[in-house]
């Protein structure tokens, strides 16, 4: 099935079950709340990011959108009880990013998380449509949602050794797959993207047989910016390598922008331009066949790295491929 999933590109309805994921943002947003807090949740540092100060907690919130306003980027959400935080309660929010109170409605049920400061500032960001009041409201742009057993384009990308590789030169071999981009300010996005892998790559390291089984490649969706020596450094400082790194089993690498759009559209990767140097993009991350088919789809950061490693072990002790 294929289904418009990011903000810019307007929201649809997925069978029963599915979710549909409308933004996940490198950017800022602030918003002044107050509310009945309980117990909180352990803080999150470096959450400056959103434009937020002090300390900040996260939490997974549940609603129905009462009304939006994409002029000033806010939506007002009935929420259910965000346990440690508050009870039920109708309140507005400011989005991150804001563009995406345009594909909200009223009667639409979501999901999202919410980042609150003990400044008292705010951002709703990872916003999930879970059940459309506008069943007719189509997309307008195509993207396709990765599933299981999907066939992978041989997509060519450019290295951080300026060599061109593609993903079929990976056949017989795991491959993992994420999307990056190396100016993303954010901790809990590109970053966490990468450190998971990071910590993928080493675990697997301890095991040659896995090893030698397996390929990382974090693909940059910014290849104007993200140029093979960009990419080298970028990739060096996460190994831990640096200048020494051969890059053997991961690489880092962009597509040509000329194929840029047919490569996010596959994987189902939304980037749009933000503010200062920013882009606004969805997340994804899959687990990839020795045969070239699609094992897993990770939409969100919410994945942990001991996800993808049970993911490789079933598939090389499944013998796919």
């Amino acid at each position: 099935m294929q289904c418009n999933t990011f903000a810019k590109r307007r929201a649809c309805p997925r069978r029963a079950g599915w979710k549909i994921l409308l933004a996940l943002w490198c950017g800022v947003s602030v918003l002044a709340l107050s509310g009945c807090r309980g117990k909180q949740p352990a803080a999150q540092p470096g959450a400056d990011a959103y434009g937020l100060t002090g300390k900040v907690q996260t939490y997974p919130m549940k609603g129905i959108v009462v009304s939006s306003n994409p002029a000033a980027g806010e939506v007002s959400i009935d929420s259910e009880r965000i346990p440690g935080f508050m009870d039920p309660m109708i309140m507005p929010y400011k989005l991150s990013p804001p563009g995406i109170a345009s594909e909200l409605h009223p009667g639409d049920h979501i999901t999202a998380m919410l980042h609150v400061s003990d400044t008292g500032n705010s951002v709703l960001d990872q916003v999930v449509i879970t059940a459309q009041a506008k069943p007719d409201y189509l997309p307008s742009v195509i993207y396709n949602v990765p599933k299981p057993g999907q066939a992978v384009p041989n997509f060519r990308f450019l290295n951080q050794s300026n060599k061109v590789i593609h993903i079929d030169q990976f056949r017989g071999k795991v491959l993992l797959v994420t999307f990056i981009y190396t100016r993303c300010p954010l901790p809990n996005y590109c970053v966490r993207m990468s450190r998971n892998f990071a910590q993928i790559d080493r675990t697997l390291a301890k095991d040659p047989a896995l090893y030698s089984k397996t390929h990382l490649l974090s693909v940059s969706f910014d290849p104007s910016y993200d140029t093979p020596k960009v990419l080298r450094s970028y990739g060096g400082a996460y190994t831990g390598k640096y200048s020494k790194e051969t890059f053997s089993h991961w690489d880092f690498a962009a597509p040509p922008e000329s194929e840029l759009e047919t490569v996010a559209k596959f994987f189902d990767v939304g980037v749009t331009p933000g503010k200062s140097q920013t882009l606004t993009h969805s997340l994804s991350t899959v687990v990839i066949a020795p045969d070239g088919k699609i094992v897993s789809w990770y939409p969100s950061n919410t994945w942990k790295p001991s996800s993808l490693i049970q993911d490789v072990k079933r598939t090389l002790k499944q013998g796919k491929g």
